[in-house]
């Protein structure tokens, strides 16, 4: 008889052969985390075991001190039996899927993961790695026909053009992205030479993890750094929290956007009521949760946040055997929908 590997309890997604969480809400002893948003990776739990790449941005986040074992992609542990291992998830540095092994079954909770539909990856970290399973745990943030990204070139190349108009016109241009994993992922795709790069004191210790990773960003200032005229053609880099704030109006009449992948909806851009919405998103599209789940060849499917009652029906509708777990992950949605307001000092 097989037993669920995975499965819901008050505190998070537990394994009863492993004895620990998997990205738990409230605090356990045992926490296997997949990447370092803070609907997935919160304080309190008494001990930690996450991705090597993830340990930079993991301990500035929820402490220096916290309890923390890592893992390389595809390095094994046993914990009670269960033969443990994390793989690339594509979504931000050091993100993971999790694949368990116990008596004869597979399964792999993705957390939240990024293919897209247009054969792109995210330069910023490592692709999906697909894993093969007989369950398959997935996320479902964009989980409606709807959403299907254009190529990410296209996307930047308009953000290019947006950036050199403003800067011809002499106004700065502020991109309001979510500080881990947006903003870094913009950065590595924008063109540098069009002029300076100013980001917020929320996003500079996320960009420093990333150098300290490896990862190739350009060169970015603090707001201070930078006289009148050097503001004027900057690009201002910045978490959604700025909008409205005093520290977004001190670069007088800049022209503001929004980088999300809820900027594909005409509502959500109207209600940020900025002058661009970008469609960019570290999420899968339709088109990429499907291939995806396709390519784990799992006969089970377990849905987590976003539309799980549609992702669940379709799965049905090609024969396999689906479901939805309820938790309480939504990094996108928070991000795309948290109100302007208090702001971190950049001084």
């Amino acid at each position: 008889m097989n037993v669920d590997l995975i499965v819901q309890r008050p505190e998070g997604l537990y394994c009863p052969p492993g004895d620990f969480y998997i990205d738990p809400w409230r605090p356990v002893p045992r926490a296997v985390i997949t990447h370092a948003h803070g609907d997935h990776a919160r304080m309190g739990n008494g001990h930690y075991l996450a991705s090597q790449k993830s340990e930079g941005v993991l301990r500035s986040r929820l402490g220096a001190d916290i309890h923390l074992q890592t893992l390389a992609y595809g390095e094994t542990v046993d914990h009670h039996g269960v033969r443990l291992s994390l793989h690339p998830a594509g979504h931000v540095l050091g993100s993971a899927q999790v694949r368990l092994e116990h008596g004869g079954q597979v399964w792999v909770a993705s957390g939240d993961y990024f293919v897209s539909g247009a054969e792109d990856h995210n330069t910023t970290c490592e692709p999906f790695e697909p894993v093969r399973c007989h369950c398959f745990i997935t996320e479902s943030t964009f989980g409606l026909p709807i959403y299907r990204w254009q190529p990410q070139r296209e996307v930047f190349d308009d953000i290019n053009r947006w950036w050199q108009r403003n800067a011809d016109a002499g106004r700065a241009s502020l991109l309001m992205g979510y500080s881990f994993g947006k903003a870094q992922r913009i950065l590595a795709g924008v063109d540098a030479s069009i002029g300076p790069i100013v980001t917020h004191g929320a996003v500079d210790p996320l960009n420093e993890a990333y150098r300290a990773a490896g990862v190739a960003l350009p060169a970015t200032h603090r707001v201070t750094d930078l006289d009148k005229a050097a503001l004027s053609r900057a690009l201002v880099i910045a978490p959604p929290s700025v909008q409205g704030s005093a520290w977004a109006r001190r670069f007088g009449d800049a022209s503001d956007a929004f980088a999300s992948g809820w900027m594909q909806l005409r509502g959500a851009r109207r209600r940020r009521a900025v002058d661009r919405g970008f469609v960019l998103s570290d999420h899968a599209d339709w088109p990429g949760l499907q291939r995806a789940i396709r390519a784990t060849g799992a006969e089970r499917v377990i849905v987590t946040h976003g539309y799980e009652a549609i992702m669940v029906r379709w799965l049905q509708e090609q024969g396999l055997q689906a479901e939805a777990f309820e938790t309480e992950y939504d990094d996108e949605r928070v991000a795309a929908e948290k109100p302007a307001g208090d702001v971190e000092s950049n001084e």
